[in-house]
């Protein structure tokens, strides 16, 4: 999951809400122009009394790793996560280490601050399920945010917000098992097809989106239809999960842009120009 928002909205405490709610452990990388691959992986670390090398895992070995401000960082640090996010274990040293099975990422990244960022990698933003855009709240929210935490200039303790787990790991296997049994009929598949497709074939967008787009489209709306309580995909599943999913994955083309078209709006409506099946 890729989070963009303004600083201050809460992405940090929202991913360390989310951990602490499903039990799992939670890592926190700060990403800088100055880190490196071994400050994420970890390095092998010679013991003069062992006379032996031994792994110091970074923080990447972790269920939840929060990558804060991650087009901070050069690419040869960011491509340090391509590994982990697709085949979820990591290469030290031409040694594999296997992480969770479910560890994902969540990273954050800040749309106003342009100076000393760098633009992620596509083969990254390809890994990436979802583009989430943070805003500003609205005013009454912002009040009762300013009621609440204006006594103080830090968060408190996730613990202390009153966030509990609601449920183990053995839990969330079970659920996970249970959206894998979700039925997907072939005109839910074409059709998640045909809108991916679509991204590579119109005028104004110059770089479509790929087959692990239209994957991941239909693995997430298994999920919806699970969580919606449904044994089954429907068409307002896809159409809900299709724009934060492809948001990230495509590229207009400078005739759009120069139009002043977005990314959101051009999709939007290639999107309600498939037809949906019946």
């Amino acid at each position: 999951m890729l989070l963009e928002g303004p600083p201050g909205t809460a992405k940090t405490l929202l991913a360390q809400c989310f951990a602490r709610a499903i039990s799992l452990g939670f890592g926190r990388i700060q990403f800088t122009p100055d880190l490196m691959p071994g400050d994420v992986l970890g390095t092998n670390l010679f013991n003069f009394q062992t006379n032996e090398f031994s792994l110091t895992k970074g923080p990447i070995f972790s269920d939840i790793l929060l990558a804060d401000e991650i087009n901070r960082t050069p690419p040869k640090t960011q491509a340090a996560l391509l590994e982990a996010m697709q085949e979820r274990r990591v290469t030290i040293d031409g040694e594999t280490y296997p992480l969770n099975p479910l560890f994902f990422v969540i990273a954050t990244q800040n749309p106003i601050e342009q100076q000393g960022t760098y633009p992620l990698p596509e083969a990254q933003l390809d890994r990436f399920l979802f583009k989430h855009k943070l805003s500003y709240p609205g005013r009454e929210e912002e009040l009762k945010i300013v009621q609440a935490h204006g006594q103080r200039t830090g968060t408190r303790d996730i613990g202390a917000l009153g966030i509990k787990a609601v449920l183990d790991q053995a839990q969330l296997n079970t659920a996970v098992d249970a959206v894998g049994k979700t039925r997907l009929q072939d005109d839910i598949v074409a059709y998640i097809v045909d809108i991916v497709r679509a991204t590579r074939e119109s005028s104004a967008i110059e770089t479509g989106a790929s087959p692990r787009a239209a994957a991941a489209i239909a693995a997430a709306a298994r999920a919806r239809a699970a969580l919606e309580g449904r044994e089954y995909v429907i068409p307002d599943d896809v159409k809900l999960l299709a724009l934060p999913a492809l948001r990230h994955r495509i590229i207009l083309s400078p005739a759009a842009e120069i139009e002043g078209k977005t990314t959101d709006e051009t999709l939007t409506s290639l999107i309600s120009e498939i037809a949906a099946p019946r």
